[in-house]
């Protein structure tokens, strides 16, 4: 691992790695200089095994006394793509194939709407999405206060990030918008590589969402290889949900093509290098008067009973399944963690007080999809 500390003074940093059992490994450089340790016999972080190596970085003057020292953590793990049997490209995490299974997380709250009101509802959302068997939350359109990776580390959760859109009406027909201004795309950049510049020691993202079903989609390709070139250990999905709504034609750009069909599953057939996933499906919803935001409810499929959302919910976990044995997907994302004010399709309520489906159906169901994709 390397560590890059920002330091003002000192003489050298010492960068200690350990865990429970003791110091694994340490390095040391000038200060203001990157610090490189090698760890022996590495144990990689996975959503089954979140492992978390404990980080000491000391400061030290020209005598050797400690001037500073700050504590952190970080995990070690690799992402990439590899053929499976049939050669089609397939993510990988940790050498080894992985279907990326879990909800789409948009972090809303009934009281502080974009703000959770305490750290343990942070972990709350997360803890729930692995008790109903997803290893993945594709965080979405939103940056999370720290604490909430630091869960996403902890628990064993693979996130993909997106990058909040630039301002794109609805109020017409879906279709190719107007490049946005150039004030416009000026900053949404300099935020983007803020974003990546502030989360890419977060061992759990694997990959960054920079377009999100051409909201404010501009230059699309050399948008993507911009953020590959800020940071080329992670997945780039250029533009997620390229087939719908405002997208621009496929560039073909990053290492993921992203289909969004409701109720779904989509069957994307695209084979030019890329892996393909299924970057939003299902809404399937359920109104449960006590527990949701006033106004119309709406869903891309209503149930009348926990029931029967459970039924359709494992009647296309099934179709899925399916999908992802013939086509080769490589991640599938479901619409939604919970309820978000109007968008009643949830697994959760907007107040978190109902799991509105079966919990024990669902993980099961989540479990074979995530096998037969990771054969």
């Amino acid at each position: 691992m390397t560590v890059f500390p920002q330091v003002t003074g000192g003489s050298e940093v010492v960068v200690v790695v350990s865990t429970t059992d003791g110091e694994v490994a340490r390095g040391s450089g000038a200060a203001g200089t990157s610090v490189r340790v090698d760890v022996p016999e590495p144990r990689l972080w996975s959503p089954d095994d979140p492992h978390l190596y404990t980080l000491r970085v000391q400061l030290l003057d020209r005598r050797g006394s400690v001037l500073d020292e700050v504590g952190s953590y970080a995990g070690l793990r690799t992402i990439g793509l590899l053929p499976d049997s049939e050669g089609r490209p397939r993510i990988a995490l940790n050498g080894r194939p992985t279907f990326l299974h879990g909800p789409l997380d948009q972090g809303y709250w009934p009281d502080g709407i974009s703000t959770a009101p305490t750290d343990d509802a942070l972990r709350f959302d997360l803890e729930k999405t692995k008790e109903l068997g997803f290893n993945f939350v594709r965080k979405h359109v939103k940056v999370e206060p720290a604490h909430w990776y630091h869960w996403a580390d902890k628990l064993g959760l693979v996130v993909w990030q997106d990058m909040p859109s630039l301002t794109v009406s609805f109020d017409g027909p879906p279709g190719i918008a107007p490049d946005p201004v150039p004030r416009a795309r000026e900053l949404f950049e300099a935020e983007l590589i803020k974003m990546i510049n502030q989360l890419k020691a977060v061992p759990s993202i694997v990959g960054w969402v920079p377009f999100n079903e051409g909201w404010g989609e501009y230059d699309t390709a050399r948008v993507a290889e911009l953020v590959k070139a800020l940071d080329p250990t992670r997945l780039v999905i250029a533009n997620s949900g390229v087939n719908c709504c405002f997208s621009r034609p496929d560039t073909g750009a990053g290492d993921v093509y992203d289909d969004h069909t409701y109720v779904g599953p989509g069957e994307p057939a695209v084979t030019d290098g890329r892996a393909i996933v299924d970057g939003e499906y299902g809404g399937l919803g359920l109104v449960l008067d006590d527990h949701r935001w006033p106004g119309p409810p709406n869903a891309y499929e209503m149930t009348p009973t926990r029931e029967r959302l459970t039924e359709r919910y494992a009647e296309v976990s099934t179709a899925l399944e399916r999908v992802v044995a013939e086509r080769g997907l490589s991640g599938a994302v479901y619409t939604q963690t919970t309820d978000v004010e109007n968008e009643v399709n949830g697994l959760l309520t907007y107040d978190r007080r109902v799991v509105k489906v079966d919990a024990e159906v669902v993980a099961k169901c989540a479990r074979a999809v995530i096998d037969t994709g990771s054969a």
